[in-house]
This record gives C-alpha cells, sequence and structure tokens, in this order.
C-alpha cells in the first residue's frame, strides 16, 4: 500500500455527489467514492478502495434522515474525530455535531423516526457511516461522517422506497413506474423531493468544500 496522500469522499448515490464533484473536478488531492447503498455496499466498496491506496483521511458525505425534532432540512450535520481538525470549520459554517443510527433498510415515516429516535438517542438517520468508519479504524485512517438532512423528524417520505429497491439496493425504474402509474397524486410530491435533494446536494457540497477545499 503506498504511503497516506490524499482524502477519499465516500457518497452512496451519484445524486449526494454531483455538486461536490464539480467543485471537487480539478483537485488531484480529492477522491470520490460511490459505494452505492447500505453497509454491505459500503462495506465492500471502502474495502476494495483501501487495498491499493491509504487516503491520509476518509469522509463519508450524503443524505441523511431527522430523528431530533429540531433538525430541519438541508441543516449539515457531522461527527468527526478530533484529530482531524474540522469541528471549528464546520461550526463556522453552520454545521451541528450530532449522534447518528446507522439502519439497514430507509426509514420512511414519522413514525418510524419518532422510535428509532427514543431507542438510540441518535438525531440522524443513515445507512453507510457506521461500517466506514469501522473499516477506517481497523486501517488507522483518521475518519469523519459529514451529511445533510433531506427529510425531517415529523415527516413521511412521499414513498416506501424499500419496496422500489433491487436487491442490490438500487432503485428499480419499472418498479417506480408500476407505483406512479397506480399512484399519480405522489408525482407532484415526488418532484419536491427531488427539488430538496438537488439544493440539500448543493449545501452538502458547500460545507465538503469549506474543510477540503479552501
Amino acid at each position: 500500500m503506498t504511503n497516506a496522500k490524499g482524502t477519499l469522499v465516500c457518497f452512496a448515490a451519484k445524486e449526494e455527489a454531483r455538486y461536490f464533484r464539480k467543485l471537487a473536478a480539478h483537485r488531484p488531492e480529492i477522491e470520490v467514492l460511490l459505494t452505492g447503498m447500505g453497509p454491505r455496499n459500503a462495506e465492500k466498496a471502502i474495502r476494495a478502495a483501501l487495498e491499493n491506496r491509504r487516503p491520509s483521511r476518509v469522509i463519508t458525505a450524503g443524505f441523511a434522515g431527522g430523528l431530533s425534532p429540531d433538525l430541519v432540512a438541508r441543516t449539515i450535520v457531522f461527527q468527526a474525530e478530533p484529530a482531524l481538525g474540522l469541528e471549528a470549520q464546520l461550526r463556522a459554517f453552520g454545521a451541528r455535531q450530532v449522534r447518528f443510527h446507522c439502519a439497514e433498510r430507509v426509514i420512511t415515516t414519522a413514525a418510524e423516526k419518532h422510535a428509532v429516535h427514543l431507542s438510540t438517542g441518535a438525531d440522524a438517520v443513515e445507512m453507510e457511516s457506521q461500517v466506514i468508519h469501522s473499516i477506517c479504524r481497523e486501517h488507522k485512517i483518521p475518519v469523519a461522517t459529514l451529511r445533510v438532512i433531506l427529510d425531517t423528524a415529523v415527516e413521511d417520505l412521499v414513498l416506501d422506497f424499500n419496496r422500489l429497491m433491487s436487491p442490490d439496493l438500487r432503485i428499480d425504474s419499472r418498479k417506480l413506474t408500476m407505483v406512479l402509474l397506480r399512484s399519480p397524486w405522489k408525482i407532484p410530491a415526488l418532484l419536491r423531493l427531488q427539488k430538496l435533494s438537488a439544493t440539500a446536494a448543493k449545501r452538502l457540497g458547500e460545507a465538503l468544500a469549506r474543510v477540503l477545499l479552501d
């Protein structure tokens, strides 16, 4: 393995990474890794990524769901090892340090979020960071989670995305089409979620740029 060099930034999906990728396109010290959704895909991707290189630090980034009722959409939330020295910059950007819960499936309803919040004490939920942190600790690589709240604790997602997934946790376009054909009244809400996703990804990209590119 090569000497520690550069920063590896992990996203589950291209929609999360799109804005930051543009900002970092001409920065060779920054590498973006798309892991796929969920802990299994994340573990496979990060282990493969670390086989032949050793970054100086790893950032796991993307969307998160709010569990704490006071987290509004587009809030930047983070959990970072003190050795990385990111906390002051992130707080200056308006980011909040939180506790994450890593789920095996998408938490889709306000009732589920409330139950997870009560049972875990976590403030936000996502699906990949825990396993990435664990593997980075194995390799003694400093790691941080930096995410943006997409859906808040008090709202249901417009669709149960778990029912639309293929076995490898990708959205199955045929399943999505069938659901929307049966429930066309959900299309405006889905379009609003897509618009929110774009603005959330922009906010996340700006936060990453603040700590990685300035």
